[in-house]
């Protein structure tokens, strides 16, 4: 199960732009030829003049970009006085955060003031103190201590060694704790079962049985496991992801501002959907914009990526693709490794769409936040689907054949790079109008076509003495099955199943809709919200892939047939990684009412 780090040391370098085909049929990491996996020949000559971007390796930390090329006058004075200017920023910082601790270590708490603080002194040192003054001595303490340990065990039971502790950790941590009103031991072996049937129905549908890589399964189960006892049983992890969701919930507050002036006071404040959500949508997409333009996004993503590409044994591509489409969805995460699509595996697209489908994105983050859902349930089952998207996945679909990315993770430059903040932020604002827009025109078509599908089928069933037959009726059936394997209640199962199928057929936000507004569904029990809020945090719907296979298409046209013959089973994989995250949290949540749906603010 461990693995040894020398190999894959997380540091952060350029990889350069290389011209001889030499240089590139030797890969900086292990030294194998990356064959075309349609016709035997070596394709990474074709990315020669794309590729440009941070790779996970041993060497620099600087990064080139296009805009360092040519500094203006701020650039050049900043670079030249660039320790000083770091030097204040961190006596700023320091200052805030001990003024902090004397006048509200009691009322506010330390712990989150600390991280933040923490974090700013690390990038700033890191300027001038590469990672692997860190990274190498851990390195050398895991090969001599995990390494050696797991080398004492013989090969052919190392990885039963591996499932018998992930099971056991598992076992443990959900039938460990006291019982509660709404969460009996009864009730979290129901969702244990319903997991040990995921991963069972995964294994018995796969591509290639003999292929499955339980290295990566088992890893993205026991980190899910744990990220969700972390956020779920800890006062840490609950007070780290609230202060995260308030940060969240801030922007509506703030979008709040735009719309008052834009309108008027009264009307800001009413709670219209177009009113208080789409406006939040946009700001919040300007504003990634320019985490975007300043590098943080890329580099936030950077090390989700390493450490999972580290963990879990995956190709660099696909460790990006997972790590960034909880925070900027499906269609732009895609977008991070554009240069290496069109030669990516067909076990790699399947697990970049799986990706796509198994979480929500930042921008929509907010909208359901509005909408009454829990911000702390939704964000933890965002972090908790980039392991179980990557594990689900290679169950499904394990790999056979040679990956292009494999034993490096690239983040590549972008190509058109907004000359400044200013243009960044514009241009955010014009996509976030144009995702605000679409999803105000789908929301509209499918609540309209819904609507149709209900007046034929009452038509139709009043001929058969079947009063009421609607599409969320039928699908309330067909999803029974589904909600009591991941342990809803008995007597919400038909609720949270109409909820789930109407999530499939149609989407989130409609789902969603009708958790947080509907009296049928207020009155489930907290545990029912709960598993139904986790349940329900992905854009595995039909609608969504038409999206996947559209934005594919379009940046690798050759792949087409490859990526819509994968696309369905790329859909059900990245529900059934939902529904894990929905039975982990059944399992281990213990105070229900505390992560209960609230009303929007």
């Amino acid at each position: 199960m461990a693995s040894n780090p020398a190999s894959h040391d997380p540091t952060l370098e350029v990889e350069k732009h290389q011209h001889s085909q030499e240089g590139y049929a030797q890969d900086g990491f292990n030294g194998h030829h990356a064959a075309d996996t349609k016709g035997g020949a070596v394709v990474k000559d074709s990315i020669d003049g794309e590729e440009k971007g941070a790779r996970v390796g041993q060497g620099s930390t600087e990064t080139l970009s296009i805009s360092e090329k040519q500094p203006g006058h701020v650039r050049s004075f900043y670079r030249k006085f660039r320790p000083l200017f770091h030097l204040l920023i961190w006596l700023f910082f320091t200052g805030w955060f001990i003024a902090g601790i004397i006048l509200h270590r009691k009322d506010l708490g330390w712990l989150i003031p600390f991280l933040f603080y923490l974090c700013i002194t690390i990038r700033l040192v890191t300027f001038y103190v590469p990672i692997s003054v860190i990274t190498k001595p851990l390195s050398i303490i895991w090969e001599y201590t995990a390494v050696r340990f797991v080398n004492l065990i013989p090969e052919r039971f190392r990885l039963w060694c591996g499932a018998a502790v992930t099971i056991s950790v598992i076992v443990i941590g959900s039938f460990v704790s006291e019982e509660s009103a709404g969460n009996t031991r009864a009730n979290r072996a129901i969702s244990l079962l319903g997991l040990i049937v995921l991963i069972g129905g995964l294994w018995a549908t796969s591509n290639n049985r003999k292929a499955v890589p339980w290295h990566t399964v088992i890893m993205g189960m026991l980190m899910q496991f744990i990220v969700a006892l972390f956020v779920l049983r800890t006062k840490a992890g609950f007070d780290i992801f609230q202060f995260v969701s308030g940060l969240a919930t801030s922007l509506l507050h703030f979008a709040g501002k735009g719309v008052e002036f834009l309108t008027d006071k009264p009307t800001a404040e009413l709670h219209w959907f177009s009113i208080a959500v789409l406006p939040a949508i946009i700001f919040f997409i300007s504003l990634t914009s320019i985490l975007h333009y300043w590098g943080f996004l890329q580099w936030f993503i950077g090390k989700f990526a390493v450490f999972f590409f580290w963990t879990m044994r995956v190709s660099g591509a696909e460790a990006v693709v997972a790590s960034a489409s909880p925070f900027i969805g499906q269609g732009e995460s895609v977008m991070l490794i554009k240069p290496f699509v069109p030669h990516l595996t067909k076990a790699e697209i399947h697990q970049v769409m799986t990706s796509g489908f198994a979480t929500i994105a930042g921008s929509v983050l907010v909208a359901y936040i509005f909408m009454g859902v829990n911000p702390q349930a939704l964000i933890s089952s965002c972090v908790m689907s980039i392991p179980a998207s990557l594990a689900t996945s290679k169950l499904r679909y394990p790999e056979t054949e040679e990956s292009l990315t494999h034993g490096r993770c690239v983040v590549p430059e972008e190509e058109d790079k907004p000359r400044n903040v200013l243009q960044a932020f514009a241009e955010g604002a014009w996509l976030g109008l144009k995702i605000a827009g679409m999803i105000m025109a789908t929301l509209l078509c499918i609540l309209a076509f819904l609507g149709l599908c209900d007046g034929l089928l009452g038509w139709w069933g009043r001929y058969l003495n079947i009063p009421n037959l609607s599409v969320e009726r039928i699908v309330g059936y067909i999803c029974f099955p589904i909600a009591f394997l991941l342990g809803v209640p008995r007597q919400d199962l038909y609720k949270v199943g109409k909820l789930i199928g109407t999530k499939l057929v149609a989407n989130e936000f409609l789902a969603f809709d009708h958790l947080t507004t509907v009296q049928e569904y207020k009155d489930m029990q907290s545990r029912s919200k709960l598993i139904a809020t986790f349940a329900l945090c992905s854009f595995a719907n039909i609608g969504s892939l038409g999206t996947q296979i559209g934005v594919l298409s379009q940046v690798a046209p050759g792949r087409g047939g490859d990526i819509s013959e994968l696309a369905v089973s790329a859909l059900i994989t990245g529900a059934l990684s939902t529904f894990s995250s929905a039975a982990i949290a059944g399992m281990i949540i213990t105070n229900e009412g505390q992560y209960a749906n609230k009303p929007p603010a």
